[in-house]
C-alpha cells in the first residue's frame, strides 16, 4: 500500500480531533476519525469522553450517506 501526500493530510487532520479528548477518555483512548469521498471531507468526529459516542459514530452521522464509498481515516 502506498501512503500519498492527501492521506497524511487526513491522518494529521484526524489526529488533530483525536487531541480534543484529551484527559477527558479515559479508559477508553482518544481517537479522532476523517471521513473522504472524491478528495472532500464529508464527515469527522472525535471521541470526546468516557462513555460517550465514539469517533466514527460521529463521523458517519455526519457523512449521512456521503459516507457509502467513502475512506475512513481513523486514529484508533
Amino acid at each position: 500500500m502506498q501512503v500519498s501526500s492527501q492521506d497524511i493530510e487526513w491522518m494529521t487532520r484526524a489526529l488533530r480531533l483525536a487531541a480534543r479528548g484529551l484527559y477527558t477518555t479515559t479508559p477508553n483512548p482518544r481517537v479522532g476519525c476523517v471521513i473522504v469521498n472524491h478528495g472532500q471531507v464529508v464527515g469527522e468526529g472525535a471521541h470526546l469522553k468516557a462513555g460517550e459516542p465514539h469517533a466514527e459514530v460521529h463521523a458517519l452521522r455526519a457523512a449521512g450517506e456521503q459516507a457509502r464509498g467513502a475512506t475512513a481515516y481513523v486514529t484508533l
